[in-house]
């Protein structure tokens, strides 16, 4: 019997394709080790039924990949459904002062509102990725997005229901944050389940440009849409498309398909499953501090930067126009995650190892996009501040190819469920974060040390990872 050592990918010798499996290499080095004597307590035979059955469950999995043309329909819903979430997740905020001109809220009153949201994001992110790993990705993303697409479209109605209308806009955005907080999770439970290793990365980065598009249309269509139709037009078109786009998807993908994976079970597997100690002792593993630490200081760094920066240009350039700053980074963010994506599927496609592309990811995201950010410490015209944030914004993108699919690397049989802890350790800590940023600019009159906190925290979890980051799967 001929092993590949290309991991877990395929060797083909005499028209039978076998797999290296971590079980395999363990047995095997038993059987080789010490002195060159036999140190496999059983027999050779047994070797073999150990390798065979490593083998037949990875090619058990392997069924469960989509194949390519089914891998690029999912890839256009899903960044179509990205898009559309973020349009829905922005409404509100586009809407803010508007809404809270017609209903007399105070600045107050709208935050805690708009606030609500990120309460009810970080309650669904664990249980959205358990679900997802148990019931399929597809499923709870269709259902949670016909949920949240009802809760837009029926907002307006709400606020014209009574004289209670701060109580029930702040319970529509705590309940648009429940179901949207199980988006990611169970796009990283679906991805670990149905993407190759190769192909992760570019699919999370084509989601992050459609995030990306998301809040350039929202903004774009706030603008037309306030003007025109009256803030409540917003949340019925949003709505109905994000409902169309659930039905769509379910009809045309889902009816009448098989969803949930169909892996092999062992008894390792229901341990796995079923033991709540076992599912705590994978956070023993140093790679997956490392990387549920990276992750948090990033997704921290990220929400800052999106609440901040049309108040840093606001302040620091009054004569710039709102829709230049507020449109170009994002705009730059499309192609940059893009190419992101693109870079990290050649890197491994022509032979460099897992670990290494994450962490030329990450070095890129969190490195290179804090020089950026430091420049614009000092005292900078408008076109180079603009400059510096599009970039910092647009590298920062590289992240999907980092550490936000390590954890399908590290973790696949629960990825959902470790990313909804991941994001929602990310959400309480940006909302920690954006509150420290609003006390220094306070207190300091000056932007410069906002910057340097980002970069400082940027520093850190890139060197956490960098020195503890691995790709080497450990939930099994």
């Amino acid at each position: 019997m001929v092993l590949c050592a290309r991991g877990r990918a395929g060797c083909r010798r005499g028209g039978a394709v076998l797999f290296y499996t971590d079980t395999g290499a363990r047995m095997a080095d038993r059987h080789t080790s010490g002195d060159g004597s036999n140190g496999f307590n059983g027999s050779p035979r047994d070797l073999k039924v150990e390798i065979d059955h490593g083998s037949t469950k990875r090619a058990r999995e392997d069924k469960d990949l989509w194949p390519r043309p089914l891998a690029r329909a999912w890839t256009l819903m899903l960044f179509i459904g990205t898009c559309l979430l973020y349009c829905a997740r922005m409404a509100m905020p586009v809407c803010a002062v508007t809404m809270a001109t017609s209903f007399h809220w105070s600045k107050i009153d709208a935050g805690l509102v708009l606030g609500g949201f990120f309460w009810g994001y970080c309650f669904t992110q664990i249980l959205g990725g358990y679900a997802s790993d148990k019931l399929g990705g597809e499923r709870v993303l269709f259902i949670s997005a016909a949920s949240w697409a009802l809760i837009t479209a029926v907002t307006p109605l709400l606020a014209h229901l009574g004289s209670h209308i701060f109580a029930l806009m702040t319970m529509a955005r705590f309940l648009m944050g429940l179901l949207q907080g199980v988006f990611y999770p169970s796009l990283a439970s679906l991805c670990s389940q149905r993407v190759s290793e190769g192909d992760r990365g570019f699919l999370m980065s084509v989601m992050n440009s459609g995030s990306n598009l998301g809040i350039l249309l929202a903004g774009g269509m706030g603008s037309l849409l306030l003007d025109q139709y009256g803030w409540e037009s917003m949340f019925y078109i949003i709505g109905v498309l994000a409902g169309l786009w659930a039905f769509v998807g379910w009809l045309c993908l889902l009816k009448g398909t098989e969803v949930t994976p169909q892996r092999m079970e062992t008894s390792s597997d229901t341990q796995w499953s079923m033991s709540t100690t076992r599912w705590l002792s994978l956070f023993k593993e140093s790679s997956v501090r490392a990387m549920v630490f990276t992750h948090m200081c990033m997704s921290s760094t990220f929400t800052t930067l999106m609440s901040w920066l049309p108040t840093y240009f606001k302040e620091s350039y009054p004569d710039a126009m709102g829709s230049v700053y507020n449109v170009i980074p994002w705009l730059v963010a499309i192609p940059s995650a893009l190419a992101g994506g693109y870079v990290s599927s050649f890197l491994i496609n022509r032979g460099y190892s897992i670990v290494s592309v994450r962490k030329i990811m990450q070095a890129v995201s969190m490195g290179l996009s804090s020089v950026f950010m430091m420049l614009l410490s000092g005292d900078v015209p408008f076109t180079s501040a603009l400059i510096f944030i599009s970039a910092a914004i647009g590298l920062s993108t590289f992240s999907s190819s980092g550490v936000s699919v390590n954890v399908q690397d590290l973790c696949p049989s629960c990825a959902g469920a470790v990313y909804g802890f991941m994001n929602m350790l990310g959400a309480f800590i940006g909302v920690v974060l954006v509150s420290v940023s609003g006390y220094l600019v306070e207190v300091t009159s000056s932007w410069a040390t906002v910057f340097s906190l980002l970069t400082l925290v940027n520093a850190t979890g890139l060197g956490i990872f960098l020195i503890f980051g691995e790709a080497r799967r450990v939930d099994l």
